[in-house]
C-alpha cells in the first residue's frame, strides 16, 4: 500500500509539472492549442460557392532558451529570409525567453529549408488562414481578418461580434462543427456587376465606381461592388484611403435621383396629382438665389413632364407645395435621416443641414444640400417600386414572410405604381433611354450632381448616378450605379449620367436578368410607349 501511495504521488506530482510547463514553457501546445481555436466558417454565397474558407499554413518560432549558438541560427534563418534583421535577430535568440514568433505565415518551401536546418530551439506551429478564392469580387462584402484570424471588417467582423469571438475565447470554436455562414449574395451576379463596373470606369475614365443589386421584395443585397477596391488575401490594401467602401461609408449628393422621392412625396400627400402643372418657364428666385433647369423646355410642365425632363424648377415648386415638416417626415420613413445599419460594420452618416430652410428644403428635393450613402438611395427606391413598403437591407438570406415582418410602409399602393409610371416612361422618352435592354422592361431615374471642391460646385467635376428597377411592372430587383468623375466617351459628347450611369446599368441588367430567372418579353417600344403613356393620362 505504501509504495502504491508513493507511487500515485510521483504521478500526480508528474501531472501538476505537466500542467504548468504546457501555461508556461511548453509553447508548441499552447500555440497549436491557439491556431485551432482561431477557426473560422467558411463564408457562401446564397448558392453555396465559397467566399471564404481556412487554409492551413505554418508559421515559425522560436524558443530562445534552447538555442544552442544564437550566431549560427541567426545567419541561418537570415539566409531563408533575407528581410530578417540579423542584428536584432542574433540578440533575440541570445535571451532566456520561453517563446519568439519569429514570422506568421510562411510559404511551404521557407518551412522545408528551415526544416533542413535542423536548428535546435526552432518550430513550426500550424495555424489557419484566410483565404478568398475570389479575390478582390466581394471584398468590401467580406471584409479581413488580422493576421490571428480574427475578423476586422465587413461580414468578418460581424461574425465574430455575433459570438464566434466569445467562442474563441472559451476555447470552443474549432475546426469541427463550424456552419458555414450563408450570405444574400450571388456570386454570378457580384462578378457581372463588378465587370461592367471595371469597364465603364475604363470607357469614361472615372475616378470611381458603384454598382447595387437589392431585391425589392426581400431587402436582399444580391450584388454590390465599390471600385477601386483590395484584395482581402493582402490586407494591407484596404488602408488605401481610395480603395474605401463608397457603397455604404461614402456619403454623396445622389442629384437628380432625389426627384424621385420628391415626386412621390407630392403625389403621396394628395396635394400634387399626375396630370398637374407647374409653371417652369423661367428661373426660380428663392433667398436670393436662382434656381436653373439643365435643359429648360421655358413653358409650363405637367408632373409626368418635369420627372422626365428632369426639371429643377417643379420639382423645387412640387416641395414648396408640401413643406419643409412633410419633406422632413418623409426623406425620414425612406431612412434618409440616419446611419443605416446593417450586417456590415462600415456604414456612413447622412449629411443634412443644421437648419432646414426654404432654401434648404428646393436644393434637397432635386438631391443637392443633403448627402447619402448609395445603399441608403437603393433602398428607398425599392421602397417605391415594392408597392409601398421600406423593408431595411441585408447581407444575409431573408425570406418574404420574414421581409414582411419587418417592413413598413411609406407609400401608398397607387402612389408607387404611379411611380413604376414614371420611371418607365423616363427610359422609354426621357433622360433614361440609354438604359434601355431589348426584352426587359426597365424603369429609372438618372441623376447628374456636381461636386464640391474648395466649397463651391465644380461644373466639370459630377457624381452620376441612375436608379432603376425591373421588370418595372411587378419589379423584382433595384439596380442603382454610380460613376465618380466620368468623362465624356468622345470628345463633343455630354459626361451626364444618361450618357454614362444608364448604359452601364443596361449592360448590368442584360448580363444578370437571365441569371436571376427573369425572363425576356417581345414588347414593340412604340407599343409600350403608347401603354404607358395612356396609363398615366
Amino acid at each position: 500500500m505504501a509504495a502504491f501511495g508513493v507511487l500515485y504521488a510521483v504521478l500526480a506530482g508528474r501531472l501538476v509539472h505537466l500542467g504548468l510547463a504546457a501555461n508556461g514553457d511548453d509553447m508548441r501546445t499552447a500555440g497549436a492549442a491557439s491556431a485551432v481555436a482561431a477557426a473560422r466558417p467558411d463564408i457562401v454565397d446564397e448558392n453555396g460557392e465559397i467566399l471564404a474558407t481556412d487554409i492551413k499554413t505554418a508559421s515559425l518560432y522560436a524558443e530562445p532558451r534552447r538555442i544552442v549558438d544564437a550566431d549560427e541560427a541567426a545567419e541561418q534563418l537570415s539566409l531563408v529570409f533575407p528581410d530578417f534583421d540579423r542584428e536584432r535577430l542574433r540578440r533575440d535568440l541570445a535571451t532566456n525567453a520561453g517563446f519568439l514568433w519569429l514570422k506568421r505565415e510562411i510559404t511551404p518551401d521557407q518551412r522545408r529549408r528551415v526544416h533542413e536546418l535542423g536548428l535546435p530551439g526552432i518550430g513550426f506551429v500550424s495555424e489557419n488562414r484566410r483565404f478568398y478564392p475570389g479575390g478582390p469580387t466581394v471584398s468590401h462584402i467580406l471584409g479581413a481578418v488580422n493576421v490571428d484570424n480574427q475578423g476586422i471588417a465587413g461580414i468578418e467582423k460581424y461574425i465574430d461580434d455575433s459570438g464566434l469571438a466569445d467562442l474563441h475565447q472559451a476555447g470552443f470554436a474549432t475546426e469541427h462543427g463550424l456552419e458555414p455562414v450563408k450570405l444574400s449574395i450571388d456570386l454570378r451576379v457580384q462578378h457581372a456587376v463588378r465587370s461592367e463596373l471595371e469597364t465603364a470606369m475604363g470607357k469614361y475614365t472615372a475616378k470611381a465606381a458603384i454598382g447595387i443589386v437589392l431585391d425589392v421584395k426581400t431587402g436582399e443585397v444580391v450584388g454590390m461592388s465599390s471600385l477601386p477596391d483590395f484584395d482581402p488575401n493582402i490586407p494591407a490594401q484596404a488602408l488605401d484611403k481610395d480603395r474605401l467602401n463608397r457603397a455604404t461609408v461614402g456619403v454623396y449628393e445622389m442629384g437628380s435621383t432625389f426627384k424621385t422621392f420628391t415626386t412621390a412625396m407630392a403625389l403621396d400627400s394628395g396635394l400634387v396629382h399626375l396630370n398637374d402643372t407647374f409653371d417652369a418657364s423661367k428661373p426660380l428666385r428663392i433667398s436670393g438665389f436662382t434656381i436653373h433647369d439643365f435643359h429648360g423646355k421655358h413653358r409650363a410642365l405637367s408632373v409626368p413632364e418635369i420627372f422626365i425632363y428632369s426639371s429643377n424648377i417643379g420639382t423645387a415648386k412640387m416641395a414648396l407645395e408640401c413643406g419643409i415638416p412633410m419633406q422632413q417626415e418623409f426623406l425620414g420613413k425612406l431612412g434618409l435621416l440616419d446611419e443605416l445599419r446593417t450586417e456590415l460594420p462600415e456604414a456612413g452618416a447622412p449629411l443634412k443641414p443644421r437648419e432646414w430652410t426654404k432654401l434648404s428644403s428646393v436644393t434637397i428635393s432635386f438631391g443637392h444640400g443633403i448627402s447619402v450613402s448609395p445603399l441608403q438611395t437603393a433602398a428607398a427606391g425599392a421602397a417605391l417600386m415594392n408597392g409601398g413598403y421600406y423593408i431595411p437591407p441585408t447581407f444575409l438570406p431573408r425570406d418574404e414572410r420574414t421581409a414582411a415582418e419587418l417592413s413598413r410602409r411609406v407609400v401608398k399602393p397607387e402612389t408607387s405604381a404611379d411611380m413604376r409610371k414614371l420611371m418607365r416612361l423616363n427610359v422609354l422618352k426621357g433622360s433614361g433611354r440609354r438604359a434601355a435592354v431589348p426584352g426587359y422592361r426597365v424603369g429609372g431615374k438618372t441623376g447628374t450632381a456636381e461636386k464640391v471642391v474648395n466649397g463651391k460646385y465644380a461644373h466639370d467635376k459630377r457624381r452620376n448616378a441612375f436608379l432603376s428597377a425591373f421588370p418595372i411592372d411587378d419589379p423584382r430587383y433595384l439596380v442603382l450605379v454610380v460613376i465618380d468623375e466620368p468623362n465624356p466617351e468622345k470628345p463633343g459628347l455630354p459626361a451626364t449620367a444618361g450618357m454614362n450611369a444608364a448604359p452601364t446599368t443596361a449592360a448590368i441588367i442584360r448580363r444578370i436578368a437571365p441569371m436571376l430567372g427573369i425572363k425576356p418579353l417581345l414588347t414593340d417600344p412604340e407599343e409600350d410607349l403608347a401603354t404607358t403613356i395612356a396609363a398615366i393620362e
